[in-house]
């Protein structure tokens, strides 16, 4: 039998222990990283500001003269309105979760005026504007809804899971 040098490579079942470690050890790094991250948030603003520039654009079609301005009440009203949806996957209209209707959550943020809502939710990922317009333009209630003169304030709000888009803008005629 010949002497095997100390230095010589060895026979091996599987995976070394050094290649396992090259690989192990950064990932599990990885994955504490990751762990202590906040999660991302997906920036919206685009969505959101084309929902009142289409909306805009809807109401002076409809003979409308009057400026459409972002509320930033209104806006929380929607982001609420949204957050809720997104979280509780019984919601698919404009009740809350705990009853609220879009006047309730609207006072709630400091609106003082009459509201109405528009409600989107998409089963994936991300929502074009034009996938938005188009699902609210041919419901009837919400077409009425996004038309009204009367309408001279929004605030919009949209969020994203991997499985879920929900996009809510809220309509406001600010008592004076």
């Amino acid at each position: 039998m010949s002497a095997v040098p100390i230095d010589a490579p060895r026979p091996t079942r599987g995976v070394s222990w050094l290649r396992w470690s090259a690989v192990a050890v950064p990932s599990a790094l990885m994955i504490c990283a990751m762990s202590s991250t906040p999660a991302a948030r997906a920036d919206n603003r685009r969505l959101n500001d084309g929902v009142v520039a289409n909306v805009y654009t809807l109401q002076h079609q409809a003979g409308c003269t009057n400026n459409l301005r972002i509320d930033p009440q209104l806006r929380l009203a929607a982001q609420r309105h949204t957050d809720d949806v997104l979280s509780d996957r019984s919601l698919d209209g404009d009740i809350g979760s705990d009853g609220s209707t879009p006047q309730d959550r609207a006072k709630a943020a400091g609106f003082i005026g009459r509201v109405a809502e528009t409600v989107a939710i998409n089963p994936a990922l991300a929502i074009s504007g034009v996938e938005l317009i188009n699902q609210w333009f041919y419901n009837p209630d919400y077409l009425a809804i996004m038309r009204d003169c009367a309408n001279t304030a929004i605030g919009v709000w949209s969020e994203n899971s991997l499985d879920r888009t929900v996009v809510v803008a809220v309509y406001g005629q600010p008592r004076m």
